[in-house]
């Protein structure tokens, strides 16, 4: 086949002997002089650098003081407990704080003085206590291995004829199982006497425990080897009910809806929404985090922020899809707690390192702006113990304090 003149090779084939006799090729040097040449002399477009400032790149956000009020000093330190303090609660009306410890106390606190009113003792340590929502009452909830006791912690010397009746318990009301599970027992007299009312008695030891807002229903969620049962109880009529017959593999977090007849529960990695009503599921939330920790539900009922244990907070707008609105990372350990205020636009998060760290979070009422989430302060106190730091973290009803426990055996208030 004839080539065409131009395309034909330069040089003329040789024949060698062997293929060590064959030399390098004789113009490797000035062809590669000549490509560089071509590199060097080719035509270039010319880029203007651009002239931007470090502070041009950063979101324009208010100033810290514009988004007052929010805490900002330790006001209180609440001193007694011998143990880790696992869980706090306040009551609705801001005047009283309980608290519950390793040291198997439940300790009632004054809120403005920081003087122990009240201390209830157990057999074991106590994992979780929580207020009834319900102002008119003060009745507490307090979770003890697999027992959860209600107690009457209101301490004027005549006690309320509603709080006397809600915590007794008929005969009628025990008629039924021979062995129900869950169990309503009254406790003994001497329990009695210092406010232990009642208690229900499970299987297995309780995880988490949580109140309906009207103040009748409450949840509670027991576990073993990682499958848990969740178990809705009425405190008027003494009843359960199980919302999921199966049991749920890695129960996280559980809560009722602010604002809807909806249950909302985290497992490891996701967060599911159930319609009670209806008895479907609503949706699943997918955040980028590999062990949720904490939950929490804004006051409106759009928005929730979880925590993990890999130093993420995720803020969901419910109202969007599956994946979350904003993910924030300004902690250095893993993030234990996180909590909503119920008037103020804040919340907060605890974590390991010993902080809290306090946001600013509006939600605007418009569909059109996304809501405003600016880290305001960080507050310091509590001492990392045996790699534990605060431990839960919650907002007064209507100041702008925020309350924490840590694993060094103290509460702290800051305002």
């Amino acid at each position: 086949m004839k080539q065409d003149p131009e395309t034909r090779p330069k040089f003329i084939p040789q024949k060698y002997g062997a293929f060590r006799h064959v030399p390098a090729y004789s113009k490797i040097v000035e062809e590669t002089f000549e490509r560089c040449l071509d590199l060097y002399l080719a035509p270039r477009t010319i880029k203007m650098k651009k002239k931007t400032s470090p502070d041009s790149l950063l979101p324009d956000l208010p100033k810290p003081n514009e988004l007052k009020p929010f805490p900002s000093e330790q006001c209180l330190s609440f001193l007694g407990h011998t143990g880790r303090v696992r869980s706090i609660s306040v009551h609705p009306d801001g005047q009283w704080l309980a608290s519950s410890s390793d040291d198997s106390t439940v300790r009632l606190w004054e809120v403005q003085t920081g003087r122990c009113w009240k201390i209830w003792s157990f057999s074991s340590a106590v994992i979780l206590v929580a207020w009834n929502p319900n102002p008119a009452l003060h009745i507490l909830a307090a979770a003890v291995g697999n027992q959860v006791f209600i107690l009457n912690a209101d301490i004027s010397e005549t006690p309320k004829e509603e709080v006397e009746q809600l915590l007794s318990l008929d005969a009628q009301e025990t008629e039924g199982e021979a062995t129900p599970n869950p169990k309503w027992e009254m406790t003994t007299a001497k329990e009695a006497k210092n406010g232990i009312r009642l208690k229900i008695v499970y299987d297995f030891d309780i995880t988490k425990l949580a109140w309906h807002h009207k103040g009748d229903y409450f949840l509670v969620a027991t576990s073993r080897a990682n499958r848990a049962t969740l178990f809705i109880h009425q405190l008027s009529k003494k009843s359960t009910q199980k919302p999921f017959k199966r049991a749920i593999l890695i129960l996280t977090n559980a809560l009722f809806h602010p604002t809807k007849p909806h249950l909302v529960i985290s497992t490891q990695t996701h967060v599911y929404i159930y319609n009670l009503l209806k008895q479907a599921k609503l949706k699943k939330l997918v955040p980028p985090v590999k062990w949720i920790s904490g939950l929490a539900i804004h006051p409106g009922g759009d928005n929730l922020i979880i925590g993990s244990y890999d130093k993420k907070i995720c803020w969901f707008d419910l109202d969007m899809g599956e994946k979350p609105y904003k993910t924030i990372r300004h902690h250095k350990k893993a993030v234990r707690a996180v909590a909503y205020h119920s008037r103020y636009p804040l919340f907060a998060s605890s974590s390991d390192d010993g902080n809290v760290t306090v946001f600013h979070g509006r939600v605007f009422n418009d569909l059109v702006t996304n809501p405003l989430i600016v880290p305001v302060k960080i507050l310091r106190g509590h001492t990392v113990t045996h790699s534990l730091g605060v431990l839960d973290v919650v907002f007064h009803p209507t100041q702008p304090w925020v309350f924490s426990a840590g694993a060094d055996k103290t509460i702290r208030l800051y305002n």
